[in-house]
């Protein structure tokens, strides 16, 4: 242990990651020389690339990429998905496959690149902040979300980044632009809180936190050391302990390894400061789901218990069994019922609105003139 008085070494946060990767890399092999069959052999999680590209130009010139599904002009409701920390739009396959399938033609679905991230543009250091996601979040629904009600979900980082969209544009959800939301294994505030739960005290986290402050020479001086300690323990922490996949284990893997160093470095800084708490207040005037598994040890489940508790009335509170931080991956089934049953909720709000509304007055027609009674003489009725 470290007493109050000892200060550590600052390659003491690299070991712990180093360790940590070990006993994920550990977990993997054990799992494979069980006979374990691989549910997602088959997939091929990269084939949202493979899709028409649309480019959304961010408020400082950053550009965005994006994919469009279901590119009808007129959609009855756009779903903005939003990825998370060292990830990419392709974190989302399952839910694109899947509810893009059920919810048909006329719902739009949205995904995109942050910023440092996948095919989008290297994000300047000094645009690395939750405010700058925030906007970037509005400027892809500007761009991309034909007028009508959004929903908008994200994940990890793409939650935070949900919730500084409340807080820097809350007009998008006083109007009626955005009617609902999703924020699955996320958190309002800086992620190394230790107030926050006993949840909070873990390993990876300590880790995370060591590492950038006290050893920030090892990582930007040694990039191939940095990478080998950060990346496995990124993954480690990314799947429950029951959890096999080496196809989306090596999804996930490939994820983090093409995020480049910097930016990894950078909003590792932005998760431990966020607080995105007074976006909470706006949230919760629409309908909301909170998503997270009970072994995520990357935004442990006291930050969702926390968020339920934020958002009132209108929130519905899931904790996934034996799921991690990858929950969408982990568990795609359980996650895109819950996301489907946010978007029924969502449009039966909006029916239920439209309802109530009342029906113009018709307008008053003008009065219809009235005319002189005809005499008809009776040699006129003869003629």
């Amino acid at each position: 242990m470290t007493g109050p008085g000892r200060r550590l070494k600052p390659s003491a946060g690299v070991s712990t990651l180093g360790s940590l990767a070990a006993t994920g890399v550990t977990r993997q092999v054990t799992q494979a020389r069980a006979g374990k069959t691989d549910p997602f052999a088959d997939i091929h999680f990269d084939s949202m690339y493979r899709e028409d590209e649309y480019s959304v130009v961010a408020d400082d010139g950053v550009r965005l990429a994006a994919r469009v599904v279901n590119g009808d002009t007129d959609p009855t409701l756009t779903v903005v998905f939003v990825h998370g920390f060292s990830l990419r739009m392709s974190s989302w396959y399952f839910q694109r496959t899947a509810l893009a399938r059920a919810w048909g033609d006329r719902t739009r679905l949205v995904f995109f690149d942050h910023r440092g991230h996948g095919r989008s543009d290297p994000a300047p250091p000094e645009s690395a902040t939750m405010a700058q996601l925030g906007d970037d979040v509005a400027a892809v629904l500007r761009a991309l979300a034909p007028p009508g009600p959004v929903v908008v979900i994200g994940h990890s980082m793409g939650g935070m980044a949900t919730m500084a969209l409340a807080r820097r544009h809350p007009e998008l959800f006083t109007t009626g632009r955005v009617v609902g939301v999703g924020l699955v294994a996320t958190a309002a505030r800086g992620i190394t809180e230790a107030g926050v739960g006993a949840g909070l005290r873990n390993p990876a986290v300590s880790a995370f936190r060591l590492a950038v402050r006290r050893a920030p020479w090892f990582i930007q001086a040694g990039r191939t050391r940095a990478r080998r300690a950060l990346e496995p323990v990124l993954l480690a922490a990314s799947f429950g302990p029951d959890f096999y996949s080496p196809a989306a284990a090596r999804a996930v893997e490939r994820m983090i390894r093409q995020t480049p160093l910097r930016t990894i470095v950078s909003f590792l800084n932005v998760l431990e400061v966020h607080d995105e708490s007074a976006g909470l207040p706006t949230l919760a005037t629409v309908p909301s789901v909170v998503i997270c598994g009970d072994e995520d040890c990357m935004t442990p489940f006291p930050n969702s218990y926390s968020l339920y508790g934020a958002l009132g009335e209108n929130c519905r509170l899931t904790i996934v069994q034996g799921a991690g931080h990858m929950v969408q991956m982990e568990r795609p089934t359980e996650v895109d019922e819950l996301l489907d049953e946010l978007v029924t909720r969502v449009r039966e709000q909006l029916a239920a609105r439209a309802a109530a509304e009342p029906v113009a007055a018709m307008p008053a027609l003008d009065p219809v003139p009235q005319r002189e009674p005809v005499r008809h003489h009776w040699w006129d009725r003869w003629r």
